[in-house]
Parts: C-alpha cells; sequence; structure tokens
C-alpha cells in the first residue's frame, strides 16, 4: 500500500536516516552509480522545512518511509551555497516564456528514493503530489542535478518530462539546471 503525505516533525529522524544511506558523503561506494544526494541536512534544518516552509513531502511503502522529496522558497535555500550560486543566476533564465525570479519559481529536491523502489511509480506519485501542493505558490519548479548523476538526469528528464534550461559549474561540479511547468499534472 502507497501512502503519499507531507512530512511532520515526528518524521525527521526517519528521513534522516533514507537519507544518510543515499547522501554522497555516506553512501556505500556501489551505490553511487544508481544515484546520489549531494546536500547535508540537519534535524533544525528539516524542522525548518516542515514548519515554515511545508515543503517535505514524503512516500511510504507498507508503512516504511521510501523516498521523500523537499521543495521550498528561495529565501529557504539561500543559506547554502549552491542556492545561493543559482539564485544569483535566476534572473538571467527564462522558462516557456517567463522570466525566473525567487517569487515565480522555487526549489525542488533533493529527492530520495530507496533503491528498493526505483523503477517503479514512487518517483512520479511523489513527484505530482509535491509538485500539485507546490503550485498555489509558484508557476515554476526549478532543480539542478550533478552530471556525475546520470540515473537522476533520465529519471527527471524522461520519465517526469522536465526540460534543460542551462548548465553550470560550482565547486568543481557540473550541473545541469532544469525546470517544469507546475501547472501541468504528470502522465503516467
Amino acid at each position: 500500500m502507497i501512502e503519499l503525505r507531507k512530512g511532520r516533525l515526528s518524521d525527521i529522524s526517519e528521513v534522516l536516516q533514507l537519507h544518510s544511506k543515499y547522501q554522497i558523503d555516506s553512501i556505500k561506494e556501489e551505490d553511487k552509480k544508481d544515484g546520489f544526494v549531494t546536500t547535508a541536512f540537519t534535524k533544525e534544518e528539516l524542522s525548518s522545512l516542515i514548519e515554515k516552509e511545508d515543503g517535505l513531502f514524503l512516500c511510504f511503502v507498507n508503512n516504511e518511509l521510501v523516498a521523500y522529496v523537499m521543495c521550498a522558497s528561495w529565501s529557504f535555500w539561500s543559506v547554502w551555497p549552491m542556492f545561493k550560486h543559482m539564485l544569483k543566476n535566476l534572473p538571467n533564465l527564462s522558462y516557456k516564456g517567463i522570466k525566473l525570479s525567487e517569487y515565480n519559481s522555487y526549489q525542488y529536491g533533493p529527492i530520495c528514493i530507496d533503491k528498493s523502489q526505483r523503477g517503479t511509480d514512487v518517483l512520479p506519485l511523489l513527484f505530482d503530489f509535491a509538485r500539485e501542493e507546490m503550485n498555489s505558490k509558484y508557476p515554476v519548479l526549478i532543480t539542478f542535478i550533478n552530471k556525475n548523476n546520470p540515473r537522476s538526469f533520465q529519471a527527471h528528464t524522461k520519465k517526469l518530462g522536465l526540460a534543460v534550461i542551462t548548465e553550470f559549474e560550482f565547486n568543481n561540479n557540473s550541473y545541469y539546471e532544469l525546470a517544469y511547468d507546475t501547472s501541468l499534472k504528470l502522465k503516467f
């Protein structure tokens, strides 16, 4: 049985446990080829994401947390250097004729899916649930994917339909920056 819902403070330890399995600093070397999360998070940061942004979305299968996605305003993300870098360039970008800003777009991700659920409907279900929740606030979703993470790139472009709007370098890494129209319900 699949359950999708917004995150609660009581979910934080479970989210951090899942996150740790796939975070670049703690992931098993053999699992990196199947995708990873680059940003580390604390309990306090996740508490803020839940309480101030209402931006943690979870997927449970048979009452076990198998995936999460984080979605929040640029002001929330601006404390991290990567997002500060992206925010600085945002006014130079457009998507579907919309000049992007911190007010008409939000940062989607990271997303983390347990390897037991990859290739299933968990990604599109969770993506669409979060997209629908965020659509009332923002018309455009923005995210980035490390070029060393081809599985995530394929999943987001082929399975979900995100479009590359630019590429950039940060901290000796190369990234794709992608966008999606939040008014479009995912077809799967």
